[in-house]
């Protein structure tokens, strides 16, 4: 009775497991690749992992001894990113293809959609040094890499209040002019969970009202393919980095907003691959942040 007892047990136990094992692979984002491909990119994030816990430990010391210099902690924060975002893309393995980094080579608003991790570090990567970046203002509680964001003197705002954002792109446009910087964040305000191009909110046309700088697009293909949304595993999915020319905004006019807003939106819709275009008609966003 024993033996049958097992057997029965071991039949009923064998689904079982094979349905705990298939929703690992599809958690981990391996369930048509195999787990030597899992084990593989696993390998990757704990390398990228531990690598960037190395970096942001040994400049976190460098800010702490720049503190009475914000401008050069700001410099050393792109420094920072530049050493650090490629070294990552660089242990990740994705192939990329970079156009148009000359239009990197002014003072100006850099704007990239947004549908992944690695867009974060491809900006950190190529954002010009002089250029501070701006986040919501929670980005304090990420571990290590949160602290350092608010030690390398790089910029917050409190999306929650829409009136309160407006007023906190004001303070971003003075201390931009004031200190002769560049800015770079994402119009769109969050991440893309497919891929597709969101609406843009308008923070980034009320600082080019605010500096008279150019909004210089940055558009990235393929990081969704490469790191898809609630997956552990990072495929080796081509990538493209394509910074459009500038657009001059020293005469735009507080009264086309919306215009703006949507005319950009419609540039990145045309530069993006049909998997990535919007699926509604373009609009801008609500919000002003």
């Amino acid at each position: 009775m024993d033996t049958v007892a097992a057997a029965t047990s071991g039949r009923r136990w064998l689904p079982w497991a094979r349905r705990q094992a298939a929703a690992y692979l599809a958690a981990a984002g391996g369930g048509d690749d195999g787990w030597a491909a899992c084990a593989a990119s696993a390998v990757r994030i704990v390398v990228c992992f531990v690598s960037m816990m190395v970096t942001t430990a040994a400049w976190a010391v460098v800010m702490l001894l720049l503190l009475p210099w914000p401008c050069a902690r700001i410099r050393q924060g792109n420094l920072y990113g530049h050493v650090t975002g490629r070294m990552l893309m660089w242990i990740l393995g994705n192939p990329i293809k970079l156009e148009g980094l000359e239009n990197l080579k002014t003072r100006g608003i850099f704007i990239c959609n947004h549908a992944s991790p690695l867009d974060i570090f491809l900006v950190m990567w190529l954002a010009p040094t002089g250029t501070v970046g701006i986040a919501k203002k929670e980005i304090i509680w990420y571990p290590l890499f949160g602290q350092l964001y608010v030690l390398a003197n790089h910029l917050r705002i409190d999306r929650s209040n829409p009136a309160a954002a407006i007023e906190s792109m004001k303070e971003v446009a003075r201390a931009v002019n004031k200190n002769n910087l560049s800015l770079i964040l994402f119009p769109e305000g969050t991440r893309s969970k497919t891929g597709r191009l969101l609406p843009f909110k308008k923070g980034f046309v009320h600082t080019a009202l605010q500096t008279r700088l150019p909004v210089v697009p940055m558009v990235v293909t393929g990081t969704h393919l490469a790191w898809r949304k609630n997956s552990l595993r990072v495929r080796p999915a081509p990538l493209t980095v394509k910074v459009l020319p500038p657009i001059r905004t020293d005469r735009w006019e507080e009264e086309r907003i919306d215009e703006y807003v949507e005319m950009v939106h419609s540039l990145y819709a045309d530069s993006l691959p049909d998997s990535q275009k919007p699926l509604e008609p373009v609009a801008t966003g609500k919000k002003s942040s």
